[in-house]
């Protein structure tokens, strides 16, 4: 029941915010996709996916310092992948705060950016939140590549509708 009553909160909010959304011109950061079209009737359910498919998340657009950053919880906490998502947050917060986070959770927990979630516990049971750590890690320490190329990829992969 309380996941119900939480998830039809959630929803509510959602849809606020997307209703919102509609009413200014801000972009939500420099890759923001093009604007969807206003609806009549506001199916939040519906109106989230699409949102979430179209928008790009929360991200820091220059590299922030160090001193900046909240420290991310220590990879000794977790296990398994989780633990490898941590320690990477550990390694590279810098490009993780260089990335948006395709959970969303801009919207649901006012993060700034994929580092922020690896702040809190909330990257210990988030798959995307830990392939999305992963992933940068591999590109920047195996491949080399700038947190913006990081970013296009990260893009690339997870910000497509899912069909």
């Amino acid at each position: 029941m309380t996941k119900i009553l939480i998830a039809a909160v959630l929803a509510m909010v959602v849809g606020i915010l997307v209703v919102n959304s509609f009413e200014t011109n801000e972009p939500q950061s420099e890759s923001s996709s093009k604007p969807i079209a206003k609806s009549s009737v506001v199916d939040s359910s519906i109106l989230h996916k699409e949102v979430a498919a179209e928008r790009v998340p929360n991200y820091s657009q220059r590299k922030p310092e160090l001193s900046e950053l909240p420290p991310t919880l220590s990879p000794d906490l977790f296990t398994g992948n989780p633990k490898l998502a941590y320690q990477a947050a550990k390694e590279i917060p810098q490009t993780l705060a260089q990335l948006p986070c395709y959970c969303h959770c801009d919207m649901s927990s006012g993060h700034k950016s994929l580092h922020s979630c690896f702040v809190t516990e909330h990257g210990e049971g988030c798959g995307i939140c830990i392939n999305e750590a992963l992933m940068a890690y591999g590109l920047e320490k195996r491949h080399g590549l700038s947190p913006a190329e990081i970013r296009k990829r990260v893009i690339a992969a997870y910000g497509k509708a899912q069909k």
